[in-house]
C-alpha cells in the first residue's frame, strides 16, 4: 500500500512529493502514528482527482479513485490519535466522490454502496456538510434513475441535515421542489421554493464549504433552473439555466455533468 500508483486506466499522474510519499508509507505501516501531513497529502490528491473529473470522462478517473478509497479505508481501520477524525472526514469525502462518479456512469448499486459508506463516516464524526452532500448525491442518483419520489425525499433529507451549509440547503430544497413538482405536488413544491429563497442571503454571505466548493450563487441558478422547468415555468428555466451555465468557471464549462443542465436548457427552450 505504498502507492498512489498508476491507475487501471490512462490518467494524468497525481504526484506526491518525496516527503509526502514517505509520510504516507510510514502511516500505512504504522497507522497508529498517523500525522497531519498524511491527511493533508490525501486531501491534495483528492483535490487533483476532482479537477480531473471536471476535465475528463468520469470513466477515466473512477479506477484510481476506488483504489484510493480502499487504501484509506485500510489506513483508517488502524488509525489512532488526534488526527483520526480528520482522516475520517477525508475518507468520507473520498467515498462520496466515488459514489458521485459511479452515479454519473450509472453503476448504481456501487454508487449506493459508496454513498452509504460516506454517510456513515460523516455521521461518525458528526460532520453535517459531508452528510448532507452524501444525501445530495443520493438525490442525484435518483434523478439519473428518473425516480421522482426519490428526488423529493433524498434532497429533502439533505436539506434537513443538522450542520448543513446554507448553500447546500438552498440547492437541496430547490432540487427537492423539482421532484415534488414532477409528482404533481405543486403547492408543496412552491412552499419548498419559498423556503429555499429565504436562504439566498445566508448562502451568499459566506463561502461554500470546502467539501462542496462548487455551490456558488451562480451554480445554484442551475438548481433553480431544474426546479422552474419541473414547475412548467419555461421562460424562468431558460433564464436560470443559461445564467448558471454561463457563470461556471472555465475549468467546469466542459465537465461531463453539465450535459444534464444543457439538456434541461434545450427542453425549456423547446417548451416555451
Amino acid at each position: 500500500m505504498s502507492d498512489f500508483a498508476e491507475p487501471a486506466r490512462p490518467l494524468p499522474a497525481v504526484v506526491l512529493d518525496p516527503d509526502e510519499r514517505s509520510r504516507f508509507e510510514r502511516s500505512a505501516r504504522h497507522p497508529s502514528r498517523l500525522d497531519a501531513g498524511t491527511v493533508d497529502a490525501l486531501r491534495r490528491v483528492l483535490a487533483a482527482y476532482r479537477r480531473l473529473d471536471d476535465a475528463l470522462d468520469p470513466q477515466a478517473v473512477i479506477p484510481a479513485t476506488l483504489l484510493q478509497v480502499e487504501n484509506i479505508t485500510r489506513l483508517l481501520k488502524g488509525a489512532r490519535g488526534p488526527h483520526r477524525v480528520e482522516l475520517t472526514a477525508v475518507a468520507s469525502e473520498y467515498a462520496q466522490f466515488a459514489g458521485w462518479m459511479l452515479a454519473q456512469v450509472r453503476r448504481d448499486d456501487e454508487a449506493v454502496t459508496y454513498l452509504t459508506r460516506a454517510l456513515e463516516l460523516a455521521d461518525e464524526i458528526e460532520d453535517g456538510t459531508l452528510a448532507a452532500q452524501a444525501l445530495n448525491f443520493r438525490g442525484y442518483l435518483a434523478r439519473r434513475q428518473g425516480r421522482q419520489q426519490g428526488i423529493a425525499r433524498w434532497f429533502a433529507a439533505a436539506a434537513a441535515t443538522p450542520g448543513a451549509h446554507p448553500a447546500q440547503r438552498l440547492g437541496d430544497l430547490l432540487q427537492s421542489a423539482a421532484g415534488l413538482a414532477a409528482l404533481g405536488e405543486t403547492t408543496q413544491a412552491l412552499r419548498t421554493v419559498g423556503d429555499a429563497e429565504r436562504l439566498a442571503d445566508a448562502a451568499a454571505a459566506v463561502p461554500p464549504p470546502g467539501t462542496a466548493y462548487w455551490l456558488t450563487p451562480e451554480f445554484n441558478r442551475l438548481n433553480m433552473g431544474l426546479c422552474t422547468l419541473a414547475l412548467g415555468r419555461y421562460d424562468e428555466a431558460v433564464d436560470h439555466l443559461s445564467a448558471g451555465l454561463a457563470g461556471l468557471p472555465p475549468e467546469l464549462q466542459g465537465a461531463a455533468w453539465t450535459e444534464e443542465h444543457r439538456g434541461a436548457l434545450r427542453r425549456a427552450v423547446a417548451a416555451r
